[in-house]
C-alpha cells in the first residue's frame, strides 16, 4: 500500500522531496522530467534534476528517487536511461502522461498515446539498454483525445517490460478538471498483470480510500494533494494501521516552507526563490485557511525574508 509524491514540472523538485519525505508517509518518489531529444545528456543534466543520484538515488530521509525520462526516440531514449544508471538511478521511469501543450507539440509525454506501438519500442528500448535489475517504470493518462486508449496502451507498455504502470486518471483534454476517472484505471489494471497505480484528484485520507476501492489499485500517486496538505501521505498511513495523527499546523507548514526557502536559495537568484514559495503557497491554500487569508498580500511581495515574514505573522481569528 505504498504512496508515492508525483513528478510535477517546476515544482516537486528536489527540495521540495527532500522536505515532504522528512514529514513522512512517502515511499518514493519521482524527478521532473530529463528531456530526451537528440544525445546522452550530459552528467549535470541528471544531477540538476536528480540530486538524489550523490545519495544512492535516496533524499536524505531514505525515500528512493526514480530519474525519470522524456522523449519520443527510442535509441536515444535507451542510451539516456543507461547513462542514469551509470550516474547511480536505481529506477528509471518513462513520462508518457504530460498535458504540456509545448512538450505534447514535439512529440513528449502525453501525445505518444496516440501511437501504442511507438509506446512499446520506446519502453522496449530502455528495458534493454539498462540492467535488468533496474526497474523500468512507465506514467501514462487514460488517452490524449479522449479516455479510450487506456487498456491498448497499458497492454503495450507491459509487453515492452514495464515493471509498473501509473495511471493518471484523465485524458489529455481532461487535464486536471475534476472527476478523476479511477472506474477507468480499474479497466486497465484488470487487463494487465503489471502492477497498476492510480493517480489524480486525491485530496484527503477519504478520497485515498474511495480510489483505490473503485481503481482496485494497492499503491497510489498523489501530486498536489500533497502539495497542499503536506502530511497527507502521513495521515494515511496512520488511516492504514487504523489509527489517527494529528493535522499538521499552519505554524508546521510555515516552517516547511521556511526549510524549502533556505534550500532553495543555494541553488537560486532570491527572485526566483520567492516565485517557488507563491508557488507552494498557492497550493498551501487548498489545505490551509491561513493561507487563503494570507494570499492576497503575500502574492505582492517581491522578496524573501519580507514573504515569509509574512506567513509567520500572527492571525487573529
Amino acid at each position: 500500500m505504498r504512496i508515492i509524491l508525483a513528478p510535477m514540472e517546476g515544482l516537486v523538485d528536489a527540495p521540495i522531496r527532500e522536505t515532504l519525505t522528512r514529514v513522512g508517509g512517502i515511499d518514493r518518489c519521482v524527478t521532473e522530467f530529463v528531456r530526451v531529444t537528440q544525445g546522452v545528456q550530459p552528467p549535470r543534466i541528471f544531477y540538476k534534476f536528480a540530486p538524489e543520484l550523490y545519495n544512492q538515488s535516496l533524499t536524505q530521509a531514505g525515500v528512493p528517487v526514480a530519474v525519470q525520462l522524456l522523449g519520443s526516440n527510442p535509441e536515444q531514449m535507451g542510451r539516456n536511461g543507461r547513462k542514469a544508471v551509470e550516474l547511480g538511478a536505481t529506477q528509471v521511469d518513462i513520462n508518457f502522461g504530460c498535458p504540456a501543450k509545448t512538450v505534447n507539440k514535439h512529440k513528449g509525454g502525453c501525445v505518444l498515446m496516440r501511437e501504442p506501438e511507438l509506446m512499446h519500442e520506446i519502453t522496449a528500448a530502455v528495458r534493454q539498454a539498462v540492467p535488468a535489475e533496474v526497474p523500468v517504470t512507465t506514467k501514462m493518462r487514460l488517452g490524449y483525445d479522449d479516455r479510450s486508449m487506456g487498456v491498448a496502451c497499458g497492454q503495450a507498455l507491459e509487453a515492452a517490460g514495464s515493471a509498473e504502470i501509473v495511471i493518471h486518471a484523465r485524458s489529455k483534454v481532461d487535464g486536471y478538471k475534476p472527476p478523476a476517472y479511477w472506474e477507468e484505471v480499474s479497466r486497465v489494471r484488470e487487463a494487465v498483470s503489471a502492477p497498476v497505480i492510480a493517480n489524480g484528484e486525491i485530496w484527503t485520507v477519504a478520497d485515498y480510500w474511495r480510489c483505490r476501492e473503485v481503481s482496485g489499485c494497492d499503491d497510489v500517486m498523489i501530486g498536489r494533494g500533497l502539495i497542499a496538505r503536506p502530511d497527507l501521505a502521513r495521515r494515511i498511513k496512520a488511516s492504514q494501521q487504523g489509527t489517527e495523527v494529528d493535522d499538521m499546523t499552519w505554524p508546521e507548514a510555515v516552517a516547511l516552507v521556511r526549510e524549502y526557502a533556505e534550500v532553495l536559495q543555494g541553488w537560486l537568484e532570491d527572485r526566483f526563490v520567492t516565485g517557488r514559495i507563491k508557488q507552494w503557497l498557492n497550493f498551501l491554500r487548498l489545505g490551509f485557511p491561513e493561507a487563503e487569508r494570507l494570499w492576497p498580500t503575500a502574492r505582492k511581495i517581491r522578496d524573501v525574508a519580507p514573504i515569509l515574514a509574512c506567513l509567520e505573522q500572527p492571525l487573529v481569528t
